[in-house]
């Protein structure tokens, strides 16, 4: 593919050439893809590609392209490739340091959200983000909610430093802190009682899950930002055990969980005694988030 460098190639001509390529190697939303790296490569927007649609490629354009496109088809993923995603409306920087945000994960926001527009008017809102990974979900609360506070741990110092560009790029800085910190470790000390909502999208693919994701997420997605390494639901048990510590009064425990878990979490959090538990389906109406009091 794309061998030939002497061949003169337009825009129209290598989006089609690409994209029937991926198609017949069994890569999923081609188009999208093809889009992506080309107008990563042009330093366009995706849109410029079909109003220049027989725009000819210099070679060196060609060459960048082509980089872009042998990483793919070595199943790196698109977001890796060009260093962004978007998430809740908002772009993010992502790299091989931190997991890439789903956008399953903003049913998870959502749900915060809603909580927190049903406190009090003029109430400051204290928010705690267990393994914030980029900070897509921190970022976007400070963006979307008035008068947050909000702290975002993660055990990877290499993931905190995404996390605080994403929250520079996006001005929320006065509102969001990142720490360095292993939720599995004693914390109730160092935040007893500090939060109104504890809020994550943790590990929860199990060690033998692990083991049949597609490549694009286990050969290039940090393994402990996607399994916990035993059965999906060390975290879980976790979060029930220290959210009543963590937590104020009437606090909220709001987390995403993976296919087929909700019934398992949510009997998690009841034994945990967290009261008012609901689940909430995602846009694909599979059961994503699992949310309770704690009273």
């Amino acid at each position: 593919m794309l061998e030939q460098e002497t061949q003169a190639w337009s825009i129209r001509e290598l989006m089609k050439s690409t994209i029937d390529h991926l198609q017949r190697h069994g890569f999923g939303e081609a188009r999208l893809t093809v889009e992506l790296l080309l107008s990563h490569a042009l330093h366009c927007h995706r849109i410029e590609l079909y109003t220049h649609f027989d725009k000819p490629l210099s070679s060196q354009e060609l060459g960048t392209f082509r980089e872009l496109y042998k990483r793919r088809l070595a199943h790196e993923p698109v977001q890796y490739i060009v260093g962004a995603t978007n998430f809740m409306g908002l772009q993010f920087a992502v790299d091989k340091r931190v997991f890439i945000p789903r956008p399953e994960t903003e049913t998870l926001v959502e749900q915060v959200m809603l909580k927190c527009n049903q406190r009090g008017e003029g109430e400051e809102t204290s928010i705690l983000d267990v393994g914030t990974g980029s900070g897509n979900i921190a970022v976007s609360l400070a963006k979307l909610v008035k008068k947050t506070r909000i702290v975002g741990i993660d055990r990877s110092a290499e993931a905190l430093v995404v996390a605080r560009m994403n929250a520079h790029t996006h001005g929320v800085t006065d509102s969001v802190a990142f720490e360095n910190a292993n939720f599995l470790e004693p914390l109730e000390s160092r935040f007893s009682g500090q939060f109104d909502f504890l809020v994550s999208n943790p590990p929860y693919v199990s060690i033998q899950d692990w083991q049949d994701l597609d490549p694009e997420v286990c050969q290039f997605e940090p393994k402990h930002a996607v399994s916990d390494q035993n059965d999906g639901y060390e975290f879980y048990h976790r979060i029930g055990k220290v959210a009543r510590q963590l937590l104020r009064k009437e606090g909220w425990v709001i987390v995403e969980v993976g296919y087929g878990q909700s019934e398992q979490v949510s009997e998690i959090f009841r034994e945990a005694t967290v009261t008012e538990i609901n689940v909430v389906n995602d846009l694909q109406e599979i059961p994503r988030v699992v949310l309770g009091r704690c009273s």
